[in-house]
């Protein structure tokens, strides 16, 4: 194999508008506010809901392992409300994201992601000691959902989010 090209991406700060291939950012709303298309809109039909927090430890701002769920939708947030980093790039047919469709986003801590159906992600990323994030997908996401590619040995190509 040959020497492996880093690829830089600039970090976008996500909105609803910018994020809109990718799924939807979720923020606070009044609590009498009837369930409207700015509700996460979540498909979670196709086994047993998981919500659950998870305890990450960083793994720095490079990542050359892309995954997506097709059979559900995925929530991420961070309970303490800290700012993290997410690679993303949009559903496809095809076994492999495109090189060009991978972008970078700063997720705030006052607002959560619904990643949709087959969105292709990496993250959560970050550089603290440890985030506590909650995750709303499938019971069995992990081991019969969970659609991987190797960026590295695919494309030769790792990511560093900027």
């Amino acid at each position: 194999m040959r020497e492996s090209k880093i690829v830089q991406l600039q970090a976008a700060w996500v909105t609803k508008e910018n994020f809109a291939p990718y799924g939807q950012v979720i923020s606070a709303a009044e609590n009498e506010k009837s369930f409207d298309e700015e509700d996460a809109q979540l498909v979670l039909d196709r086994g047993i809901p998981r919500f659950y927090i998870m305890r990450l430890r960083p793994r720095g701002l490079r990542f050359h392992h892309i995954t997506r769920h097709v059979q559900c939708t995925q929530c991420l947030g961070s309970v303490a409300a800290m700012d993290w980093l997410m690679g993303v790039a949009p559903p496809c047919q095809a076994a492999q994201p495109g090189l060009e469709d991978i972008v970078a986003f700063r997720i705030p801590g006052n607002c959560f992601i619904k990643l949709h159906l087959g969105t292709w992600h990496a993250g959560p990323l970050f550089t603290t000691e440890s985030i506590d994030f909650y995750n709303l997908e499938l019971s069995d996401t992990n081991i019969n959902d969970h659609d991987t590619c190797n960026l590295l040995s695919t494309y030769e190509r790792e990511f560093e989010i900027l």
